[in-house]
């Protein structure tokens, strides 16, 4: 049957990148305002396909913000109920001139389609979807229960997140979580994503007098809100790229043997990780490349702002300086208790005549991590064996997807990434992309992935 499955999604690929861009098309940023009526039609788009491949009980989801699409499909006895979870909102696409096509206009070139949202994960999500009419079309059924979990808030951090759970609880009781969002980490060595970091936002402020002042009269004699938020920003990090805030790395779990095996064998080319960015590599020393950016904590300034910055001089002595910050952290640690350290840091360091003021604190999810005996990861092990020939091996994402943990800790149900975007495909950047391969390997994979699961019982799934 998982053969009849697999030959329709081939007949069905022209209506799977048709539905792909028509879904493309809806500029469903959540992060601005002006685009809700876009999240509405995205979100009434999702809806209206959940009920034509033959899902129940579609409905919106509300926590306050934009809420998610549900729907399910409960007619497999005795097998596990799998969530899927996908997110419909995307970032904004700004700088507009940077994209040779239009962002919200999807162009197929070259193998890929280029589009804000096709990669991040609007093109992944629709995989999942795809697979699931499959399913339903083919076979009459799913090899497992799905209930279907489309997120309208994930680039914005997920905010009504614990809302929607809180509310939902009864209607969202799973036995694990399959994510169309986390991506791939290699498109010809066959990987799964264990765990991801953990992070966390802090917005702050200095002022250093009552308003801007003129730089001849006031220049040499005043502080000046530029030159104290520079200060503070470097006061951060040691030459050496360690982080400098006492506490930082404070309850962070050293990276155990199975987790640096697994690093190590990742074909990785750091030379050329940094040509491909123009950068050079600055961070915590003790770690390779790769260890530092997925199994260590990290503290970036985002963005640094303040006094004149448009076209020609302006004259003046800036009285407000504003940055934002964020980090990622790894298991032990909590965003709230490393923040709570950078503030005490900031605060301690920030001069007499100068006022420091925290506009805002984010405390994201805790870091995450899958257990290698876990059905989810048994299954991806044994599809990934088959479809690559080699045995495959366990990353985790520097990045963070908040859901990991939050349905880990509210709902005490674990999560596989099993996204089929790439690290290259411009991520949050113009000109972002996604493969046309992907999408054939991706339901391919998803439909393996699934006939799999389906040949564990509930109970595998609950064990401690």
């Amino acid at each position: 049957m998982i053969q009849n499955v697999i030959d329709y999604l081939i007949t069905e690929r022209a209506g799977i990148m048709s539905r792909l861009d028509t879904l493309l098309r809806i500029p469903s940023v959540s992060t601005e305002p002006a685009f809700t009526p876009h999240m509405q039609e995205a979100r009434l788009y999702l809806r209206q396909r959940l009920c034509e491949i033959g899902l129940a009980n579609v409905r919106e989801l509300d926590g306050g913000g934009e809420p998610a699409v549900f729907g399910e499909w409960l007619g497999a006895p005795g097998k596990a109920t799998v969530l899927i979870y996908g997110h419909y909102d995307v970032q904004p696409a700004e700088p507009l001139e940077l994209w040779r096509t239009p962002p919200f206009e999807p162009t197929h070139e070259d193998g890929r389609i280029y589009a804000r949202g096709a990669s991040d994960v609007k093109g992944s999500t629709t995989i999942a979807l795809e697979v699931i009419a499959a399913f339903l079309k083919v076979a009459e059924g799913c090899p497992v229960n799905v209930k279907v979990f489309l997120e309208g808030e994930e680039e914005t951090g997920s905010p009504s997140l614990r809302t929607i759970i809180e509310r939902h609880s009864e209607l969202l009781r799973v036995d694990a979580v399959l994510s169309a969002d986390g991506g791939r980490a290699s498109a010809t060595v066959p990987t799964i994503n264990t765990g991801a970091r953990g992070s966390g936002q802090l917005e702050f402020r200095v002022h250093t007098a009552s308003k801007d002042l003129h730089s001849g009269r006031y220049g040499g004699c005043v502080r000046n809100a530029l030159h104290e938020m520079a200060a503070l920003v470097a006061s951060l990090h040691r030459p050496d790229g360690t982080v400098a805030v006492p506490g930082f790395y404070a309850g962070a779990c050293e990276p155990t043997s199975r987790q640096k095996a697994d690093t190590a064998a990742f074909p990785f080319d750091a030379d050329a990780f940094f040509d491909e960015i123009g950068g050079r590599n600055h961070g915590e020393p003790g770690y390779s490349v790769r260890e530092q950016i997925t199994l260590r904590p990290a503290l970036d300034v985002n963005g640094m702002w303040g006094g004149y910055t448009g076209l020609g001089g302006k004259t003046i002595i800036p009285n407000t300086a504003s940055a934002k910050l964020t980090v990622r952290i790894v298991e032990g640690q909590t965003s709230e208790e490393v923040l709570q350290a950078v503030v005490r840091h900031l605060l301690g360091t920030c001069p007499d005549g100068v006022e420091l003021e925290i506009v805002s604190q984010f405390n994201g999810a805790p870091a995450s991590t899958l257990d290698e005996a876990h059905p989810l990861v048994r299954a991806a092990e044994v599809v990934l064996q088959s479809e690559f020939g080699q045995k495959p091996i366990h990353v985790r994402l520097g990045a963070s997807v908040p859901i990991t943990a939050v349905f880990k800790e509210m709902l005490g149900v674990d999560t596989l990434m099993f996204g089929y975007n790439l690290p290259d495909e411009d991520v949050h950047a113009p000109n972002e992309f996604f493969r046309v391969r992907s999408i054939d390997e991706g339901v391919r994979g998803w439909a393996l992935l699934l006939d799999e699961l389906g040949r564990f019982s509930q109970e595998a799934f609950n064990k401690d």
